[in-house]
C-alpha cells in the first residue's frame, strides 16, 4: 500500500485493532513457474473438467432462485468422502477453510475473547483474529519449530484461551503433528472449555494419511477438523472449505453465517469433484514423489530442508534469503519469503516445475561458492 493510500485510510473511523495491518497475500506476479503460494500446480483430469462443466451448467438454470442454504448433498458427500462414521450432521463448509475459521470466531470468539496458536503457523489466524475483534496470543514452539504435547498443554493451562488453532501439517514448516499433541491440547483445555481446531488443509499429503486428528472426535464436543478442497483436489478457485465436528458446532455456525452463503454454483463444482476423488488424489501422489525429491536434492546442497508433510518444502540457512528469491524470479520461477530468518518454503510442482526449480538452486549454490 502505497503512503498516500494509507494516509487516506487512516482518516477513515477505523476500528483501532484494525489500524496498521497489512491485507494477507503473497505477491502475484505473472513468471512461468509458480511456486508460492501451495497450489496443486497439475490441471483437473479431463474427466472432472467435463463433470464440473455439466453439473455447473445444470445448476445455471436455477440460478434466478437461492441455493440450497443446508447444502444437504454436499455435506453428505463430503462426509462420504472422510468416512470414519461421520454424516451430514457432522459436517459444514463455507468459501475456502478461511471462511470456516471466520465463522468459528464469530461464533465462539469475539469482544473479551481469545485465539492462541503457536507461530510461526499460518499467518492469516491473527488478521482473522483482528477482522473478529478477537484477542490474539502468540504462543511459542521449540527452536527446531517443532511443538509437543507438554509444551502445548502447558501454554493451554497458562492462557486459558476460548479457542486454539493447531495447523497440522503446519504452514509454513511443512511438520505435522502428533495426535498425543491435539489429546493433550483438548484436555488442557478442559476448564475454561477451549474450542479446540486443528487445521488440516494439507492432510492428504501426509507421509500417513490416517494420522488425522479426524480419529479423535468422538466424544471430544469442542474438537473440530478444518479442511479444504483447494489444496489435494485442486480447486483453489472454487474456493470450498468444510469442517468436521459435534453436529452442535455445525449448530453454532449457523447463528453466525450469512444466508445462502455457498453458492449454486461452487455446490456444483464441489459435487461434481467428489465423484472423482480418485482421479483427482492420484495427483497427490506425484506431488508427494516431487515433495520428497526436493527434499532429498536440497538436503545434498547442504540446504537444511524440513522433513515435510505437506505439498511444500520450507528450506535454506541464507544469510540473505531475499538474494536467492530474486535470483529464482530473475529464471522464470517464484518461489515464498515469508519472513522466517534465514528460509524460504517452494510448493512441490510438477516433476517439469521441480526440475526447473532444483536446476536454478542448483546454479545459485555453484554462483554463491566461487
Amino acid at each position: 500500500m502505497s503512503q498516500d493510500a494509507l494516509q487516506r485510510l487512516n482518516r477513515l473511523p477505523l476500528r483501532e485493532n484494525l489500524r496498521g495491518l497489512s491485507p494477507y497475500g503473497a505477491p502475484q506476479i505473472d513468471v512461468p513457474v509458480q511456486l508460492n503460494v501451495n497450489e496443486n500446480t497439475h490441471p483437473l483430469p479431463q474427466e472432472v473438467i467435463d463433470e464440473i462443466t455439466t453439473s455447473v451448467q445444470a445448476a445455471a438454470h436455477t440460478l434466478n432462485r437461492y441455493p440450497d442454504r443446508e447444502f444437504t448433498q454436499l455435506r453428505t458427500a463430503l462426509a462420504e468422502y472422510l468416512g470414519r462414521g461421520l454424516t451430514a450432521d457432522n459436517l459444514w463448509a463455507a468459501n475456502g477453510s478461511n471462511e470456516v475459521l471466520q465463522q468459528i470466531l464469530q461464533a465462539f470468539g469475539g469482544p473479551g475473547r481469545t485465539l492462541l496458536s503457536f507461530p510461526p503457523t499460518y499467518s492469516m489466524y491473527p488478521l482473522l483474529a483482528s477482522g473478529t475483534d478477537t484477542t490474539y496470543i502468540a504462543g511459542h514452539r521449540a527452536d527446531d519449530y517443532s511443538l509437543t504435547a507438554e509444551s502445548a498443554a502447558e501454554q493451554v493451562r497458562a492462557h486459558k484461551p476460548n479457542i486454539v488453532f493447531l495447523c497440522s501439517p503446519n504452514n509454513p514448516t511443512g511438520t505435522g503433528l502428533e495426535l498425543d499433541v491435539v489429546k493433550a491440547v483438548y484436555e488442557a483445555g478442559e476448564e475454561p472449555q477451549t474450542i479446540v481446531v486443528v487445521d488440516e488443509a494439507y492432510a492428504e499429503f501426509a507421509h500417513d494419511p490416517n494420522s488425522t486428528a479426524i480419529t479423535l472426535l468422538e466424544g471430544r464436543q469442542r474438537l473440530i477438523i478444518s479442511r479444504t478442497m483447494s489444496k489435494a483436489f485442486g480447486l483453489a478457485g472454487a474456493r470450498l472449505g468444510y469442517l468436521a465436528a459435534a453436529p452442535e458446532i455445525a449448530d453454532a455456525l449457523r447463528l453466525v453465517r450469512l444466508p445462502y452463503h455457498l453458492s449454486a454454483v461452487t455446490q456444483a463444482t464441489a459435487l461434481a469433484a467428489l465423484k472423482h476423488t480418485d482421479a483427482l488424489l492420484a495427483n497427490v501422489e506425484a506431488i508427494k514423489e516431487q515433495r520428497d525429491r526436493i527434499v532429498n536434492e536440497l538436503k545434498d546442497m547442504g540446504l537444511n530442508p524440513t522433513l515435510s508433510d505437506s505439498n511444500f518444502v520450507t528450506f535454506g540457512d541464507f544469510e540473505d534469503p531475499n538474494d536467492v528469491f530474486e535470483y529464482l524470479l530473475a529464471g522464470g520461477v517464484i518461489i515464498r519469503n515469508n519472513g522466517l530468518p534465514g528460509k524460504l518454503r517452494v510448493t512441490a510442482g510438477t516433476e517439469e516445475e521441480t526440475t526447473q526449480f532444483l536446476t536454478l538452486m542448483h546454479q545459485y549454490m555453484e554462483r554463491a561458492q566461487h
